[in-house]
């Protein structure tokens, strides 16, 4: 094991080949932790771009992860297959008969780049804007996991105490889920760090209290922070993410995964948004639920 690790180039033990795009990543995340750097690289661009895997030329992935292409065959290889094309067939094979906008809008912003003659007008800016917006919000749909949803609910419900994290980017959504939890009988907290306190405001985490971390590769170190204080305390965590790698992950009690589409190298929040205010009608339904129940077996008339 040493040894292979120290030399990347030779064959990795032969592997099961993965059946499906979902075994394939559960499999990368299994083995996150025990591959050599580069190859922790191509495992992140996989998992968190897996609509532009089949799509993609192994230069185009190689260029993005900073590595050479022979990084992305050892890969391959190394997850039971030939090379790369046999990884990326199982990638085509799942998105057959669903080509999502991510895909069409990959085309129509190479051609752009390409085409630097061409004046692009504004109007055209804005519907790649919004045509990446929808593509975040169909893949949420598409790859939401139901029993992780319902998990994350019931945190929120069991929570004595609300206290929600998220740096740069991800400030607006958690500013946002504060708001929005704010309209419940629950105590909730923004941890805002204001003036560098983030230790301080999560001083009085207990472990009957949840921490909801909201954060997005290059992740804020931060909201990580946050989470290992949280962890320390036995607090519950949440983390809305973008990858089962991120590091904020590895402490969750529930993971939500969020891919957001991207124009121009500025990333959407409208399917982050979506989330967290899915988040707040269920758990709004649930404590209504209970009040109910509460109204039912009290007897008001002795």
């Amino acid at each position: 094991m040493t040894r292979s690790e120290q030399l990347p180039e030779s064959p990795a033990p032969a592997a099961e080949l993965p059946t499906s795009v979902e075994r394939l990543l559960q499999n990368i995340t299994a083995e996150y932790d025990s591959l050599p750097r580069q190859l922790k690289r191509v495992a992140t661009y996989i998992t968190q771009q897996s609509d532009r895997v089949m799509v993609d030329r192994i230069s185009d992935i190689a260029r993005d992860c900073e590595v050479q292409p022979s990084a992305i065959v050892r890969f391959s290889q190394r997850f039971g297959f030939s090379g790369f094309s046999e990884m990326q067939a199982i990638f085509r094979e799942a998105y057959t008969h669903k080509t999502t906008p991510v895909q069409n809008y990959q085309q129509r912003i190479r051609r752009l780049i390409a085409d630097k003659a061409q004046k692009v007008p504004p109007e055209t800016l804005a519907r790649e804007c919004i045509d990446a917006t929808r593509s975040g919000l169909d893949r949420l749909s598409h790859e939401l996991n139901d029993e992780t949803f319902r998990q994350a609910v019931q945190l929120l419900v069991k929570a004595d105490n609300i206290y929600v994290v998220g740096v740069r980017r991800s400030f607006a959504a958690a500013h946002y889920l504060v708001y929005s939890l704010q309209h419940t009988n629950k105590r909730i907290h923004l941890v805002s760090g204001l003036g560098g306190s983030y230790r301080e405001q999560m001083r009085s985490v207990k472990p009957d209290d949840l921490v909801v971390a909201i954060s997005f590769s290059p992740y804020g170190k931060e909201s990580e922070h946050c989470v290992r204080i949280a962890h320390h305390k036995q607090a519950k965590t949440l983390v809305i993410t973008d990858s089962p790698l991120s590091p904020l992950a590895k402490r969750a009690n529930a993971v939500l995964l969020v891919n957001e589409g991207s124009a121009f190298a500025f990333r959407s929040l409208s399917a982050t948004l979506c989330l967290c205010q899915a988040l707040f009608i269920a758990l709004a339904y649930e404590l209504e639920l209970k009040m109910d129940e509460i109204h039912e077996n009290l007897d008001f008339e002795d």
